[in-house]
């Protein structure tokens, strides 16, 4: 029930309809009973009068079974009704609770997950964890009302049946469950963690398909991928097993506790105990009790695979945010100096240093190159400028002030970043140049699109800024995905522009065109590129080397 009590607060604000779903489903399950009850009752006692050549009044039973039935139907929609509308919520509920921790955390506390392991956890992890109510809550705790009203009304009306029958009950509801939990609870605990492997390595297989096409012919990956699929059709071989041996179990139960029943309601009438109409509607109310009883081996079967998702999901919401935000933070100025002074930064739990005495002035209306091999410290250098990371020794300001002392978000929305690997989202070119400036118009749209080069390609779509560019840029070459990312930079307004390779995939004369471009109208913008292009680097008006993180020319 730990699982349970960590659920618990994400619950709460659902917790009316949870309880109405609770509600309706022991209604529902109590009419059934009763109405299975009520009609070996009626039968028999039609029957009795048949034989007797008496009559009785069969309008009040008929009437009783009648509004019975028509309980159980309303109940069973309403309780579906119901219980999809708290599941719906729940989602509503998790899904923002989780994106308001992993924000803080992205990018740079999120670094060490691949890509599909995190997917799994937004989708997979949280869609079991939304069913916790349908699989888990509701038919635990239909169980306990219906048994409690069942065996209560069961041991008024005659205490032999319900002592022989309780003990079934409590083997096919608990024993059992327990037995096929204990069974399953490796493979169901293993299914998460083996089904996220599965999904990073699927997507990575997907993502990495040209370069496995031509460096792994003996599609090593593939082995890999069926290997891990293996795995994962073994667990759930034994969650079959279990689920099988669970559901023989409670027939097996069922049909003993009405057979045991029927004996004793035998011996009851034989002694005058017992009409004879009672003998079928106690044996049949036995029988429909272990209706309660069903979901219940699911229902403790899931708690491992639930508890397995939580931990999962917890290992990355508890993780400390690398940056803390100003308890009182101010509004970053419209435009200023960003300066380095003496800057290092080493990432947690690393020995050496990924930057070391960094100085650097990138005003407004300077052109700023960084040059270096991989490794040496320009992507550390972005995600210092971002605040994606704090700084471990030295200061940044800007204009005059700590970027500590901003609001993380509002200090963002100052710079525009063309990351190396920027994606585009399988939407179309106005969609992903938008995602900059929501409410940019046509005119600023096309204007940013001039500016990256990308305007004559544009215009020769049949469907122009609505073209649709594929998932991550598929439609396009590499050149022109990296220019409609960079129009996409383009377009926010921030003092500050950062470029990451800004010219991949562009010929010479259209890198150059494209930095006199920027050059002529982004004079009073402050634009820093990282580049492996010496020819880019020398249209800088300074160019910053690094090797090992250290500044070496300046």
């Amino acid at each position: 029930m730990l699982t349970l009590r960590r659920i618990g607060p994400l619950l709460r604000p659902v917790a009316g309809w949870i309880a109405l779903a609770i509600g309706l489903g022991a209604l529902a399950m109590l009419a059934n009973i009763a109405l299975l009850a009520l009609s070996g009752w009626f039968i028999t006692a039609m029957a009795m009068a048949g034989l007797a050549g008496v009559s009785m009044n069969y309008f009040t039973p008929g009437a009783t079974i009648r509004g019975l039935a028509m309980t159980r139907t309303a109940g069973r929609y309403a309780e579906r009704v119901v219980g999809h509308e708290a599941t719906l919520r729940v989602v509503a509920t998790l899904r923002p609770w989780l994106f308001e921790r992993l924000l803080p955390l992205a990018p740079a506390a999120l670094a060490d997950l691949r890509d599909g392991d995190l997917l799994t956890r937004l989708r997979g992890d949280v869609d079991r964890l939304e069913l916790v109510v349908l699989r888990v809550v509701a038919p635990i705790a239909v169980a306990g009302i219906v048994l409690a009203v069942g065996l209560g009304w069961l041991a008024i009306s005659h205490a032999a049946i319900a002592g022989v029958v309780a003990p079934l009950l409590v083997l096919a509801g608990l024993l059992v469950p327990l037995a096929a939990q204990r069974y399953g609870a490796g493979a169901a605990a293993r299914l998460a963690e083996r089904q996220a492997r599965l999904a990073a390595t699927l997507v990575d297989h997907v993502e990495g398909l040209a370069e496995l096409t031509i460096y792994d012919p003996q599609e090593r990956h593939v082995a890999r991928l069926l290997a891990e699929s293996d795995t994962i059709l073994g667990d759930e071989m034994r969650l079959a097993n279990a689920s099988a041996f669970a559901g023989a179990m409670v027939g097996f139960s069922a049909h003993l506790a009405l057979v045991a029943a029927m004996a004793t309601a035998i011996a009851g009438f034989a002694a005058g105990a017992l009409t004879a109409p009672q003998v079928p509607m106690l044996a049949l109310f036995s029988l429909a009790l272990f209706e309660a009883v069903v979901p219940l081996p699911l229902a403790l079967q899931s708690l491992p695979a639930v508890r397995a998702s939580m931990q999962r999901l917890t290992a990355v919401t508890e993780r400390e945010p690398p940056v803390s935000e100003p308890a009182a933070p101010i509004a970053p100025p419209a435009s200023g100096v960003l300066r380095f002074e003496r800057v290092g930064l080493r990432y947690p739990g690393a020995e050496d240093f990924a930057l070391r005495d960094i100085d650097i002035a990138l005003a407004p209306g300077l052109m700023l190159g960084v040059a270096g091999p991989s490794g040496a410290g320009k992507s550390s250098l972005i995600a210092l400028a971002m605040r994606f990371v704090p700084e471990s020794e030295g200061r940044i300001t800007f204009a005059g002030t700590a970027l500590s002392a901003f609001d993380g978000d509002a200090w963002r929305q100052r710079i525009a970043l063309l990351p190396q690997d920027a994606p585009l989202l399988a939407a179309t070119i106005r969609a992903n140049l938008q995602l900059a400036a929501p409410h940019a118009g046509e005119a600023e749209l096309k204007a940013a699109c001039d500016l990256a080069g990308i305007l004559p390609f544009v215009q020769q779509q049949p469907d122009g800024l609505d073209t649709f560019v594929g998932a991550h840029g598929t439609k396009l070459s590499g050149g022109e995905a990296r220019r409609i990312a960079l129009a996409r930079a383009l377009l926010k307004p921030a003092p500050i522009l950062i470029l990451d390779e800004p010219t991949e995939g562009l010929e010479p004369q259209a890198a150059m065109a494209l930095l006199q471009r920027l050059r002529s109208v982004r004079a009073v913008q402050a634009i820093l590129v990282i580049s492996h292009d010496e020819a880019v680097l020398r249209a800088c008006d300074t160019t910053l080397r690094l090797v090992a993180g250290r500044m070496l020319a300046h």
